[in-house]
This record gives C-alpha cells, sequence and structure tokens, in this order.
C-alpha cells in the first residue's frame, strides 16, 4: 500500500468519524441533551469558561479513549504474525463497526451493552461534579461524559484500534469528537430538542456513516490480508 493510498485513506476515515459527530447530534440530544442541560443548571454557570472547560475535557477524553485503543490494536497485532493478524483485527473490527451501525439504524438485533466504565457510579459521580466549582466541576463532569456508553462512541473506539499509529487512533476519536461539539454546545446552553422525527432522520444518517467507516475497515482487512498472505505465505 503506498503512501498516496494510505494517506487518502486516513482522510477518508477522519471525515466518516467527523459526519458521524455532526450527523449523530440527534442522538446525542436525544440521549445526553437533558443530562447535559440539567448539570449546567445545576452547576450555575456563569461566562463562557464553564462550557469551554466542560467540551475540552469531553472530547479530550475521546481522543485519549483512542490513543488506549490504538495502542491495544498495536499490541495485538505485535504478538502474532504482523501482517497476517492486522489484517485479522481489521476484518472484525470492521463487522463489529457494521454491527454497531446496524443497531443505531434498528435493523439489527444485536445491542452493544459495554461501556468504558459502570454507568451507575458513572452518573454518580457526574452529579456531584457540579459541587467541585464552575470550572472544575465543568471539567469533571466533560471528562465523565466523554466516558458514558454509547455505540456511536463505541464505534469509533473500534474502528481506532486498527489506526496505522497510536496517534492516528486518537486523532480519529478527536475528529468524531469536533463532529458533536455544535449540537452538545447547544444541549448546553438550551434545554430545548429537536422534533423525535428530525432525531430519527439524523441518527439514520450517523448510523450509515458508521456501516460506511465498518465496510471501508472491513474491506483494508481483506485487502491487507490477502496482500501479507503472497508475501509471507
Amino acid at each position: 500500500m503506498d503512501h498516496s493510498h494510505h494517506q487518502t485513506l486516513v482522510e477518508f476515515s477522519y471525515w466518516l468519524a467527523f459526519m458521524t459527530g455532526v450527523l449523530g447530534s440527534g442522538h446525542c440530544l436525544g440521549m445526553c441533551g437533558g443530562l447535559v442541560s440539567a448539570f449546567f443548571i445545576r452547576l450555575g454557570a456563569k461566562g463562557i469558561w464553564p462550557y469551554l472547560a466542560y467540551h475540552a475535557a469531553r472530547v479530550s477524553v475521546y481522543a485519549v479513549v483512542g490513543l488506549i485503543a490504538a495502542a491495544i490494536g498495536a499490541v495485538l497485532v505485535s504478538t502474532g504474525e504482523f501482517g497476517k493478524f492486522q489484517g485479522v483485527l481489521q476484518i472484525v473490527a470492521g463487522v463489529v463497526v457494521i454491527l454497531l451501525g446496524l443497531d443505531l439504524l434498528g435493523v439489527s438485533s444485536w445491542r452493544n451493552s459495554l461501556g468504558f466504565a459502570p454507568i451507575a457510579w458513572l452518573r454518580k459521580q457526574f452529579g456531584l461534579a457540579t459541587q467541585r466549582g464552575p470550572v472544575l466541576g465543568a471539567l469533571i463532569g466533560g471528562a465523565i461524559n466523554g466516558l458514558m456508553p454509547c455505540s456511536m462512541t463505541m464505534a469509533m473506539a473500534v474502528k481506532a484500534t486498527t489506526a496505522p499509529s497510536i496517534v492516528e487512533g486518537g486523532l480519529l476519536m478527536l475528529a468524531f469528537g469536533a463532529g458533536t461539539l455544535p449540537s452538545m454546545l447547544s444541549a448546553s446552553f438550551l434545554f430545548g430538542k429537536l422534533g423525535p422525527r428530525l432525531r430519527g432522520w439524523l441518527l439514520k444518517g450517523a448510523a450509515v456513516f458508521v456501516i460506511a467507516l465498518g465496510l471501508s475497515t472491513f474491506w483494508q482487512g481483506i485487502s491487507y490480508y490477502i496482500v501479507m498472505h503472497r508475501l509471507i505465505g
């Protein structure tokens, strides 16, 4: 795989991750909109700094998750036949991402029950964060929000395990987090919600991008495996 082709695939993945975040705004508002709005009401935030702190922490956590996921992928690849295992990892990751996308569409009966930490504990800490002051509390709340289980976040994290480098895994999750900023910032200021019809269409759009990302990863895995199989037998 030459450098220009690799660069094109990387940019394509960043774009898909960003658009998943943008189109997932309906899902974000439906799942977290009221929670985030209530958080800022309880926090008594004044000025822009608490809002910036909250979302900077949330997106930073996404990037850290991407770095960790990419590091795990690199470790897994290094434990076996490097080339073949990397292809297999991409194929498996592609299938999982596709299943998460189908889950978002409501087509698959498969449900993601995994998270980065116990949800009950996260919600408790999220509520307690409002007692830590406007900026520090916002930082803690944003970080916790970034860890809350979400099918789209999980899909991006799984994709990050196949990133060519640890840094690119972090950048993939960062692109996704950047895409969520418009909706989540509006949710911070307003309790208003998108209508269920529009929210549903946006979620379907996000699901399509997740599935496209999974198919891209799956195809890259097959191509890579075939090339490495021919090289090393």
